[in-house]
């Protein structure tokens, strides 16, 4: 017997409707042949609803929401005897215009769902399916009956992570990836083996969400190649699908969360919720700006964007609508897709109240912490925007953040930055002096990041070099790379300077991996992977910005020397602690000690390129298998420099684990006595057992 509430009451041209159900937002199936639309405007005074046969230039019905389908500022419709997988949908709304006061309303535009789960018209990646169409964007319908097997977020212990930041499209679109649906989600599951045999345990996805591809004002060639100009918080980016010509795109993003759940790699998705891809007051209309533009932007007091952001609007998260939105977003990600997690770009955004000023207690950021679907996803912060707003530390235990200070530190102090070496001491313990609230795995650790020069290019390129790229320098990131050539700008023939440049690497994935916190690198470092000095690809769509897999074997050395530290990583606890000290544990020793030339002898406030630390591992307080001591000897010097070992219980002895400077591998398992000699920047990890 059908419900009395989803029976037709009104018919158009054949199509027969009903008043709708508010909530939820977005298009619903309801039963078979019916349809839930539902959107919200607070200024608008019309509504109308436009239905296409998937692919028609024209709609099939227009049809007007007049009052009695409004509920307070909601307008909802149930449409029945749809073709839901064949048909497309907008919007047109009414409304004062008003620059000055900040109304955009415009009936001519055709405007997406905020809330739509696929977005047709991009199907294909940097191809414009409606490019002769006022119409560009377009919602459409889906059941959520993806088969998950019992699948579910993985909630692996932020302690225990080691992320790996990648882009969809550049880790295997290069030819030499070897897969076959190069450039997808599709992609990266066929690159799974690799991801555990490297042996990372999440990978950290940029913007996947649906975005604009083409750059404002540029040729076609340049485009958003990161993703950081969302149009849509709850659809993917079916350009990065192999299948997204067929509709499948939402399976095909699922199925790569869930297999990668299957062999134990978490998903984090960064997001940008501080502004849209509808630019500023010359911007494109898209959603927002035509639905309730006063609602969902921080304007200025003469009806212009406010711009904290560096991207012409700021979205006005902390508007109680706003904020709804964006939890149902998360909310959304990890209830449908499995998400374990999110990067929060920009993330000073989510503190900022609607006049764009700080506030002491954000609305948001207390829902977020309450928020009963979210309870166990991770959390992480860009904790600054371009505003000079930073919040790093500043968030509920419940959060961590890029730690931009141990990326700069690390970077500057295997080049000979001596003055700062008493931050990488406090890098590795897991910075305790910024997340006093938190634990070590509050920091997010990391040397490089899609932003700025790969890790081979820091160690490679002295300068910039984007001269190819869609902004000319200065706006183009004409900033300190932190970097050093190490005696030849790019690629060399010269072998001392070659080998220099493994050590360096090395050396610095030495540091990140054996710090306390969270360490996160990217994609290809493993490898050597080069950006040719390029520090701001976000527009290069080419071998540019693509994972060069050939480097694989050329630095297989490097490979399996980051291989080998995650190994570590995961075999000693003690690196991975969740509280910041413990001076002494049962060892009878302090649990994480500094070293000099000379052990025990150090002085962590002054400058130094030479120095040692030691994690003391008894198994009576990790639950490890026998008792043992870590040390890691590490010299920045350009010179040789011999260390003392700390002196371990007796029969114990120091065998070398790694070491920078043996590219075969030859010194492993090399018992040392009393000391070890380190070549020019060098670094050298022993156990003692």
């Amino acid at each position: 017997m059908r419900r009395i509430d989803e029976y037709p009451t009104h018919e158009l041209n054949g199509v027969r409707y009903r008043i709708g159900r508010p909530l939820p937002f977005g298009a619903e199936i309801i039963s078979d042949n019916c349809v839930n639309f539902s959107i919200y405007s607070k200024d608008a005074t019309r509504c109308e609803i436009l239905l296409y046969h998937l692919g028609d230039k024209e709609p099939y019905l227009i049809l007007e929401l007049k009052d009695e389908f409004r509920l307070g500022s909601v307008y909802s419709v149930m449409i029945f005897d749809l073709n839901w997988e064949e048909t497309e949908y907008g919007y047109r709304f009414d409304g004062p215009n008003d620059a000055s006061l900040g109304y955009r309303f415009n009936p001519t535009k055709i405007l997406l769902d905020p809330y739509a789960k696929l977005i047709s018209g991009y199907d294909k990646w940097h191809q414009r399916t409606y490019a002769d169409s006022d119409f560009k964007r377009r919602g459409r319908i889906i059941r959520e009956d993806y088969n998950w097997e019992g699948d579910k977020p993985l909630e692996i212990q932020p302690k225990d992570l080691v992320i790996y930041e990648m882009h969809v499209r550049g880790f295997t679109r290069h030819e030499s990836s070897g897969v076959r649906y190069k450039g997808t989600f599709a992609g990266i599951v066929e690159k799974i083996p690799y991801l555990k045999k490297l042996g990372i345990n999440c990978i950290e996805l940029l913007p996947t969400f649906e975005f604009e591809e083409f750059i404002p004002g540029l040729s076609d060639e340049y485009c958003n190649y990161w993703g950081y100009v969302t149009c849509n918080y709850f659809s993917p980016k079916t350009g990065y699908s192999y299948s997204g010509a067929l509709g499948l795109a939402v399976d095909e993003m699922k199925n790569m969360i869930k297999k990668l759940h299957q062999n134990g790699i978490a998903v984090v998705l960064d997001i940008v919720f501080n502004h849209t891809g509808e630019y500023g007051d010359e911007g494109e209309y898209i959603s927002f700006r035509g639905i309730d533009n006063r609602t969902y932007y921080i304007m200025n007091s003469d009806g212009t964007y406010s711009d904290l952001t560096g991207c012409r609007n700021t979205v006005n998260c902390n508007n109680p609508v706003v904020r709804s939105f964006i939890i149902d977003s998360l909310r959304y990600w990890v209830s449908s897709y499995h998400v374990d997690g999110f990067r929060v770009d920009e993330a000073p955004i989510f503190v900022r109240g609607q006049d764009g000023e700080p506030l002491l207690s954000p609305p948001l950021l207390e829902s977020l912490a309450e928020d009963p679907i979210l309870s166990h996803t991770l959390l992480i912060s860009e904790g600054w925007d371009p505003s000079g707003l930073s919040t790093i530390g500043n968030f509920t235990n419940t959060w961590a953040d890029w730690n931009a200070r141990t990326r700069d530190a690390i970077k500057r102090f295997i080049k000979g930055g001596a003055e700062c070496g008493p931050d990488i001491i406090r890098s590795i313990e897991g910075s305790p002096d910024m997340f006093a609230n938190g634990t070590p795995a509050s920091s997010v650790n990391y040397i490089i990041s899609h932003d700025g020069f790969t890790l081979y290019d820091t160690v490679s390129y002295q300068k910039t070099h984007n001269e190819t790229n869609a902004l000319p320098s200065p706006m183009d990131h004409d900033y300190d790379n932190c970097s050093w050539n190490c005696g030849a700008e790019g690629e060399t023939d010269d072998k001392e300077i070659n080998a220099l440049r493994r050590r360096q690497m090395k050396n610095a994935m030495t540091i990140l991996l054996l710090s306390r916190g969270i360490p996160m690198f990217l994609a290809g470092d493993e490898f050597a992977n080069t950006q040719f000095g390029n520090n701001n690809a976000f527009s290069q769509d080419n071998e540019i910005s693509w994972l060069d897999w050939n480097r694989l074997k050329k630095y297989k050395d490097l490979f399996d020397y980051v291989r080998r530290l995650i190994a570590f990583r995961k075999e000693h606890p003690v690196i991975r602690r969740e509280k910041y000290f413990s001076d002494y544990n049962s060892s009878g020793y302090p649990e994480l000690s500094w070293h000099g030339e000379k052990a025990w002898e150090i002085d962590r406030y002054q400058p130094f390129l030479v120095f040692g630390f030691m994690y003391a591992e008894p198994k009576a307080d990790f639950g490890t298998k026998k008792d043992c001591f870590i040390y890691c000897a590490i010299n920045e010097h350009w010179e040789e420099h011999t260390m003392q070992l700390p002196i371990i219980p007796a029969g114990m002895e120091w065998r070398i684990v790694l070491y920078s400077g043996d590219e075969k591998g030859k010194m492993k398992d090399k018992v040392c006595k009393d000391t070890v000699t380190l070549m020019p920047r060098s670094s050298m990890l022993l156990i003692g057992t």
